[in-house]
């Protein structure tokens, strides 16, 4: 392992993001749009598929763990079910976490995406992702954690509350620099007469006490308020949790969310890419105006 430490070491900056998220948040979608704009603007980006049970995969993966194991595997093999499957699969995976290294220094590219499963334990009380990265991070990786979970919770307070434990429990199961992030933000049109607040108020997390009086209002509401009341002061003492609004389909919005990743994993201050004309463009939008970013950003989701 101190052999590896050094190669690493003499080699150029290597950077990654870790894209985690519950079922259905638009994860490996993600990592392929994203790897398809990073190559656009001038950034070679290798996707890692971490999800043992992912057959649907929409790139190409360079490192896939379902050549070292399945679900499918496990289930046949240890009469299991597909959730503890996919548990002993990432443990099997940090069990061997030398075929991980082994598969990353063949690959001639400094930036990777890994597209980790949905298992929402596996990123809130599992330690075996957390222990993956932490050797990463040992071996000169510069990481940051993506969590994508769906924009359309926003219009149900409860879910948007349960939104909030979850990014938070997970930023702090993971101790990772982190972003947060609203997914399929398109969508918000269709939530649109259901959402009490602007679309600020969700991605900046702001006063969360009028939350709860939406919450009040009805009797599963009234049923639970010190609970509810209890989650929102723990989510505000810890004052860590906010969202970036992602529609994938669109590069103005893929742009916004690389620079913030940017920022997370410090690629921004390394070597990074050449400076070409496209990351010069890049660079400037982080100059633009609250008013524009809004304009951008969330007007063309509820207009």
């Amino acid at each position: 392992m101190q052999n590896s430490l050094v190669k690493l070491r003499t080699k150029s900056p290597l950077y990654g993001q870790l894209v985690i998220g519950p079922p259905g948040a638009g994860k490996t979608s993600y990592c392929h749009k994203m790897q398809k704009f990073l190559e656009k603007i001038g950034r070679k980006a290798t996707v890692v598929n971490l999800d043992p049970a992912n057959d649907n995969m929409e790139y190409t993966s360079a490192v896939d763990i379902m050549q070292l194991i399945t679900v499918q595997d496990a289930m046949e093999q240890f009469a299991l079910g597909p959730n503890g499957a996919l548990i002993y699969c990432v443990e099997f995976l940090e069990t061997n976490f030398q075929w991980l290294l082994d598969q990353l220094k063949s690959i001639d590219s400094n930036y990777f995406i890994f597209d980790c499963p949905g298992q929402v334990e596996l990123f809130t009380h599992n330690n075996a992702l957390k222990n993956i990265f932490a050797k990463l991070e040992q071996l000169g990786y510069h990481l940051c954690t993506v969590h994508l979970v769906e924009s359309h919770y926003c219009a149900e307070p409860y879910k948007f509350i349960s939104c909030l434990l979850l990014s938070l429990h997970t930023m702090l199961q993971m101790g990772l620099p982190h972003v947060n992030v609203l997914s399929k933000a398109d969508q918000l049109k269709d939530h649109e007469a259901k959402l009490p607040f602007n679309v600020d108020f969700y991605t900046e997390v702001l006063d969360l006490s009028y939350l709860l009086e939406c919450m009040e209002t009805s009797s599963f509401g009234k049923k639970f308020t010190q609970l509810n009341a209890a989650i929102v002061s723990m989510v505000e003492d810890y004052s860590l949790v906010s969202f970036l609004l992602l529609d994938s389909s669109r590069d103005n919005s893929l742009l916004r969310l690389k620079n913030a990743i940017d920022k997370a994993n410090g690629y921004v201050y390394g070597a990074g890419e050449e400076k070409n004309i496209n990351t010069l463009l890049a660079c400037a939008v982080g100059a633009e105006t609250e008013s524009d970013r809004m304009e951008h950003d969330i007007d063309p989701y509820l207009s």
